[in-house]
């Protein structure tokens, strides 16, 4: 079930049942927090859950991750016992194995996954399961599970650009196909396949890039900050750090605090930024696919029909990835709006989870579907052809008379007015030839971008992974 679906059904779920009142606030009686002789209100409660339990199914796992070790660092300083710690480490596996399994679920009966990993330990092992909240709170627990699931969500971000750029490398190497090349969506010069290709294949290789040095820069371990000013225990945060595989510590709980919403904004910006090619790349496919321009013939699958009208088999998927940069900017707007507030947590932030989750799931999905898109569409070299009119190479008769002396202001005017007649004893191949400036069709430097590519991939190759 996708997890929209999950989240909608959960919410009818609440709304619809008459027993929630009772129901969930007898579940939920053991809050982390409660007090005694302080009556929990169900209407508030269900107002302050939200969805929050539904969207922890997604950071739950990096939860467990970070919870075996913090634990693995109280027994370093004496909080724990080696027996205790063996304990808790194996009900950590054991809770993860279940959810993975689907024999636990992670549902209304908790306030969050937080709760859910407490209340599991303090079931299973009494006094052992109380200890393990010692010297942390559910913020930083929010927070390392947060990054680890954006470092997770980077690598994937920074492997889909590549996969792209690959295709378009791979394509751009081995099709040279004449086609009119458009400024203002009206016919310029003459362009090729390949130099189409090798645009978006830069594009996508600097996407990647992107996506790695942002993972680079939010890559700091806040476990141990607390809920933003520290604790009265020599916690052993460096070696939490490298046990989670974080490259350096996040050091002032203050700013722990502070970089909440920050970080999110900066992975979004870099899934926006591939976002954005893609949504300029299936534009071009939208109308390379009309009738009226008929360069491209999009693999079945790729298309839907029409409910009343026989003839017809629409883009759907095309106009679907264009729309696709949309939820991603949404979702930073909206996280974006909440960072107006003084320093120290605020509860607002619970509300950027499902902004972040939404648009870094659908962008990822997005993108997903671009390697085998882009591998598979076929070109129609003969419309492409066709559509090379022969005032497109007034360009390249200024150019001539340049070179040959004539002030190119002089030859601009020559070529304008004689534009009509440019194309006399010339073809698309003679034009893409004498393009000789670097990048260009004759000189477009494929090798130089496939060099990149490989010391890109040679660059995440050597990034460490957090330790699950």
């Amino acid at each position: 079930m996708h997890w929209i679906d999950c989240i909608n059904r959960c919410r009818v779920h609440v709304f619809s049942n008459g027993d929630w009142t009772h129901a969930r606030a007898s579940k939920m009686s053991d809050l982390l927090w409660q007090k005694d002789g302080v009556r929990v209100d169900a209407r508030i409660m269900r107002f302050l859950a939200g969805n929050d339990v539904v969207l922890d199914r997604e950071f739950f796992l990096h939860d467990i991750t970070a919870s075996k070790a913090h634990v693995e660092g109280l027994e370093r300083i004496g909080v724990l016992d080696a027996g205790e710690l063996d304990s808790i480490l194996a009900e950590l596996d054991a809770l993860a194995a279940d959810f993975s399994s689907g024999a636990f679920v992670l549902d209304e009966r908790h306030e969050d996954g937080h709760s859910a990993i407490e209340a599991r330990l303090v079931e299973r092992l009494g006094d052992a399961g109380r200890k393990v909240h010692t010297g942390r709170s559910r913020n930083d627990q929010v927070l390392v599970a947060t990054r680890l699931w954006l470092k997770e969500k980077l690598s994937e971000l920074a492997m889909l650009c590549h996969d792209i750029a690959r295709v378009c490398l791979d394509r751009a190497a081995v099709e040279a196909l004449p086609m009119p090349g458009y400024t203002h969506l009206q016919r310029a010069v003459v362009s090729s396949s390949s130099m189409w290709f090798a645009g978006f294949a830069e594009g996508y290789i600097d996407n990647a890039l992107r996506a790695h040095d942002t993972r680079t820069w939010i890559d700091a371990n806040p476990l141990g900050t607390a809920a933003g000013y520290g604790v009265n225990l020599p916690l052993d945060r460096e070696y939490t750090t490298r046990r989670l595989g974080f490259t350096r510590m996040q050091l002032s709980p203050v700013y722990a605090q502070l970089s909440r919403g920050k970080f999110e904004l900066a992975a979004l910006d870099a899934l926006a930024s591939a976002m954005l090619d893609l949504r300029r790349l299936a534009w071009d496919l939208s109308l390379f696919t009309t009738t009226e321009f008929g360069f491209v013939q999009l693999p079945d699958e790729y298309t839907t029909g029409s409910s009343i009208m026989p003839n017809k088999r629409n883009p759907d998927v095309i106009e679907m990835l264009r729309a696709s940069y949309a939820p991603v900017a949404a979702a930073r707007t909206e996280i974006e709006q909440l960072l107006s507030l003084p320093s120290g947590y605020q509860r607002d932030l619970q509300l950027g989870k499902a902004s972040l989750w939404h648009g870094v799931s659908h962008g990822l999905s997005a993108l997903s579907l671009l390697p085998d898109l882009l591998a598979r569409f076929n070109w129609n070299p003969a419309a492409m052809r066709a559509a090379i009119e022969p005032s497109m190479y007034a360009t390249d008769v200024a150019m001539e008379q340049a070179v040959a002396g004539v002030p190119f202001r002089v030859a601009y005017r020559a070529a304008a007015a004689a534009a009509s007649e440019s194309g006399a004893g010339r073809t698309p191949e003679t034009s893409l030839a004498a393009r000789v400036s670097p990048g260009a069709a004759a000189a477009p430097g494929l090798e130089i971008l496939r060099d990149r590519l490989n010391a890109l991939k040679d660059k995440q190759r050597a990034v460490p992974e957090s330790n699950h």
